[in-house]
């Protein structure tokens, strides 16, 4: 289980960002999170093909992390080859809209095919207006 900084929340205005930052940390939590609210429920390997830059124990252990957060929940079937199913816990499910909107600042504000440029940023416009091509 993710390790809260403090123990209250009420240490400061920002504690609760920084423990809900804390539980979601991960390079792939958020990612795996994203996968499940599309898919609804997935195998193992369906994650690994959905994350081809993850190594079996980084996933595994990003797995293992949610489900002691509570935020996934998974299922062995008593079958060889073993077959573990992932899905979301009615708590996970909580974390839909965070996730949906740090996709959709990502679509706006990141431009992943720009190389050295300024990470989709953009200049000469005022805040919350938007250039368009």
């Amino acid at each position: 289980m993710t390790r809260i900084r403090h123990k209250t929340l009420d240490c400061s205005p920002g504690c609760a960002v920084e423990a809900t930052l804390q539980l979601i940390d991960g390079k792939w939590k958020g990612v795996v999170l994203y996968h499940l609210f599309e898919s609804g429920v997935l195998r193992f390997n369906e994650i690994r093909r959905l994350l081809p830059n993850v190594t079996q124990r980084m996933l595994t252990n990003q797995l293992r992390e949610l489900e002691a957060d509570g935020f996934i929940a998974r299922k062995v079937f008593p079958e060889v080859p073993p077959k573990v199913e992932y899905s979301l816990t009615e708590r996970g499910r909580t974390l839909q809209p965070i996730i949906m909107a740090l996709k959709a600042w990502g679509d706006t504000h990141c431009d992943l095919g720009s190389k050295g440029g300024n990470s989709g940023q953009q200049t000469g416009t005022a805040p919350g207006d938007r250039a368009h091509a």
